[in-house]
């Protein structure tokens, strides 16, 4: 988590580094100002209740037992958030990452000799992947070592019995009266499954922060309220869609509720944040300069990245593989609806944002 908020301020301070650099076309916005802060002023607000929202909603299983993540309308939220995400890589994303990497504003060698943001987009993704397998690895080895730190330690203190034999006895059977509060087991979800869970929540959740902030730049930085209405109502809707999705993942990683409550305000406050940012700088920041279209490239397409592995790979494949899942086919007919109006409905947004 400390790494998280180090690397929320990294991202938060690239605006000023590239601030003030002069570009191709410094063309600049001069709606009325006082009207534009009002309305970024709503968007800070209505982006901040949209996030908390929809990340909550997954985690309201505890007083709506249709929520739970055993049931099957939670398998059908998650289709639809997966969707969402899923589109928020291909649809909106991405294509922002073409476009600023092949802007004329930056020098045709080699940036226009190469598609970058494609490549990036896919180095991020088998970066994820990476990363996925590394940190589920040490995780379930560290899980490992303490369960037989705890194997061993009933044994000497009920006599010292060192016969292998006996000791797996032994284990087993004080398992069953005293290891629920100490050692999870892969029986009670808290073994490499719950692991690995952890794991998605985090790189996902690492993904989305990277767009939020970039966005959040983007608008905090527009003076044209034209451009702020329509992107106040998309983004909303955008962060409701997105929060859903992290909150089911979060929910089943069953993180201590700390840390729960702390990845959710991260979520909650990164773009908030990045349009107060904008705000802040908006009479220095030009997006059209060479350095901001560079880092934003970078930027989105490493994000497109990470989101579209874990949509499809962490999310999707991992539900619709589900034994629940494939030994009904009315819930995967339902899924499969879900999926494709989650899918569809964010990248109709793409029209406004």
């Amino acid at each position: 988590m400390k790494f998280s908020v180090f690397f929320l301020f990294a991202l938060l301070l690239h605006p000023a580094l590239i601030a003030g650099d002069c570009g191709c076309d410094d063309e600049r916005h001069h709606g009325i100002r006082s009207r534009s802060i009002s309305l970024k002023l709503i968007a800070i607000f209505a982006i901040l209740v949209a996030g908390v929202v929809g990340v909550s909603l997954p985690t309201l299983g505890k007083w709506l037992p249709a929520l739970r993540p055993e049931k099957s309308i939670f398998f059908a939220i998650k289709a639809f958030a997966a969707g969402v995400i899923l589109a928020t890589g291909f649809v909106h994303i991405l294509p922002d990452a073409f476009e600023s990497l092949s802007s004329p504003c930056l020098n045709p060698s080699p940036w226009r000799d190469f598609p970058f943001a494609g490549f990036i987009a896919m180095v991020a993704a088998i970066g994820t992947l990476v990363v996925d397998s590394v940190a589920t690895g040490y995780y379930n080895r560290v899980h490992h070592d303490r369960e037989n730190k705890f194997i061993e330690s009933p044994d000497q203190e009920n006599g010292g019995n060192t016969g292998d034999v006996q000791s797996v006895h032994v284990h087993t059977h004080a398992g069953h009266g005293h290891s629920h509060g100490a050692v999870p087991s892969s029986r009670e979800g808290g073994g490499g499954d719950l692991i690995r869970r952890r794991v998605i929540s985090q790189v996902l959740e690492l993904g989305i922060v990277v767009h939020s902030v970039i966005i959040g730049v983007s608008l905090g930085a527009s003076d044209t309220p034209s451009t702020i209405k329509p992107l106040v109502v998309a983004l909303s809707f955008h962060q409701f869609f997105e929060g859903m999705g992290l909150g089911g993942c979060l929910v089943q990683a069953q993180f201590e509720p700390r840390n729960m409550i702390t990845m959710i305000i991260f979520f909650c406050m990164t773009t908030p944040v990045g349009i107060a940012v904008g705000i802040g700088i908006s009479s220095v920041y030009n997006e059209n300069s060479p350095k901001a279209l560079i880092v934003e490239g970078i930027l989105n397409s490493g994000a497109s990245g990470i989101l579209i592995y874990m949509a499809l790979v962490d999310l999707l494949a991992a539900d619709f593989m589900n034994p629940k899942v494939q030994n009904n086919t009315n819930l995967q007919i339902v899924i499969y609806i879900t999926l494709l109006l989650g899918a569809g409905l964010m990248s109709l947004l793409a029209k406004w944002a």
